[in-house]
Formats: C-alpha cells, structure tokens, sequence
C-alpha cells in the first residue's frame, strides 16, 4: 500500500497540527509518523508526516490528496510539498578527481540502499569516467576551457534540466560554483566540506589543521550557498587524533568521515527530512 510524506513550514501559530491530523482522519488516513519542530526563536514551524490509506475515503493519488489539502495549506500560507514516500529523488553528482565520495555514493545507489535515481556525473576531469560508467551512469566531461567557468557552469545547469535532476551533490568537486548557479540551485545543491565547518574553511583545511595540531577533525555536508562554505549545514561528524597524525594520516580518516556525512545528508534529503530555516536546518531523522 503506498505511503505519503507531508512536509511543511510556515509561520507558527496555534491549530496546525490539528488541521493536518484533523484532514488526515476525515480522508481515511493513518498516520505512520510525525514529527514536529517550532523555532520559537524565529516563529517558525515545521512538520514532516508520514500516512497511509486506513479506509474507503481515501483518495487514490497524490494528486488528488494535494488539491484536498490546497485549502488548509492557503488558509496557514504553508510551504509545502506531498508526495509519495517512494517517489525518488533525481541525483546529478558533480566530482574532481576525488573518488572517495562519488564510489560511496554509487555503491549504495547500486546496492539499493540510496533510494534516490543517480542520472549523471558531471566532472571538470576525465578521471572518474570508468568508475562512473562500469555502475552504467552517464559521465559528463566539462573541462573550464580558456578560464571560462560561466560557459562551464551553464554546461552543468543544462544537463541538470536535461536530466529532470532535483538535488545537484558535489563530491568533492574541486571547484566553487559562481554565484549566479549557486542562487539558481538554492536549496538543492549539497557539498560535502573535508573540514568541520566553520573551521577551516576553503583549500587545504588537513594541512591547516595539521598544522594547529588539532585533536579532532570533521567533515560537514551543508547547502551551497554564494557565500563560499557558509550554506546552512546538514550533517557533520568528527574523529579523534593525536599528536601522531600525519597529514596524510588525517586525510585518510577524513576521507572515510566525508563519505558517511555526505551519504546521510542525501539521504535525508531525499527522505524529504530537511528543511532549510534561515542560515540552519531542521533535520527529522
């Protein structure tokens, strides 16, 4: 039987969770589950709900649970979205020569435990074609030609349209997006940072931390935004080192930290649990 996820966010006030739980129990829906966040700080409420048919009054499309929503979402001026729980997230995966990320990625997609569509890899490099194309997904060569990166970057927005794609990663892709495809993709472009932001922050974060003899070193995936590594962060984690640690030492362990941070941030994504709320994000995990 198939499930539907409700997400929304708006100003808070009182009665919103009983208009939701209120339309959910007059169309026959049962509720799987629901989770809730009011930002008493910024006024801002948001809601993820998970539901299923529970009876005949149960309408047989998403569509048609949208337009009987329409109402209730007017009348709180929601942000919103209602799809089914199995409907995939189209994933354009943008990478450098790194693989670490992008063979992540492609291994879980592959095995089935991404539930997201990956429809291409675009990359400024040749170097990740055969990795890319041995799991049967179409590889994009994009190099900067002649320093020209604005004919590069409507490339990658082309193929982004081209392919339906709803979420752009970069798996460590080398490169900082200009600001005009940054604002473009607002909201569905997540970079995974080889550092725990805000520290260390643009190139070489390793071999600055090396350098401050850190004892803990992280990874952070988070939004892009036209400020470089200041878009609202999704997840991050961190590991344990000592005075031992070369640098190679810390980008090895970081590589196995950037993996598992980006993989979680698409898959939240995806799962449609994060919701942007100014310069942060709720997460319902």
């Amino acid at each position: 039987m198939t499930a539907y996820v409700l997400t929304l966010s708006c100003t808070d006030r009182v009665g919103i969770v009983a208009a939701v739980s209120g339309y959910l129990a007059r169309i026959d829906g049962f509720i799987l589950d629901s989770q809730q966040y009011a930002d008493l700080d910024a006024g801002r409420f948001f809601m993820r709900v998970e539901f299923k048919a529970a009876g005949p009054g149960f309408p047989n499309s998403a569509a048609t649970l949208r337009d009987g929503f329409a109402d209730i979402a007017a009348a709180f001026a929601l942000d919103w979205s209602l799809d089914a729980k199995d409907a995939r997230t189209r994933l354009l995966i943008a990478v450098s020569k790194g693989s670490h990320c992008l063979n992540d990625l492609l291994h879980r997609w592959k095995t089935g435990d991404l539930p997201v569509d990956i429809v291409g890899v675009v990359s400024n490099h040749d170097t990740l074609r055969d990795l890319t194309e041995w799991h049967s997904v179409p590889f994009h060569y994009l190099p900067i030609v002649d320093g020209d990166r604005v004919a590069q970057e409507a490339a990658i927005a082309a193929i982004f349209d081209a392919t339906q794609a709803g979420l752009l990663v970069l798996a460590r892709y080398m490169q900082v997006l200009g600001p005009e495809l940054a604002q473009r993709l607002a909201g569905r472009c997540i970079n995974i940072h080889h550092s725990f932001l805000p520290s260390f922050k643009g190139a070489r974060p390793y071999a600055r931390a090396h350098e401050r003899g850190v004892k803990l070193i992280g990874a952070t995936a988070h939004y892009v935004t036209g400020d470089l590594d200041e878009g609202p962060i999704i997840e991050q984690a961190v590991e344990r080192v000592d005075h031992r640690a070369t640098e190679a030492d810390l980008i090895r362990i970081g590589r196995d930290i950037e993996s598992q941070v980006l993989a979680r941030a698409v898959r939240w994504a995806a799962e449609r649990r994060v919701f942007q709320n100014g310069h942060r994000t709720v997460v319902f995990r």
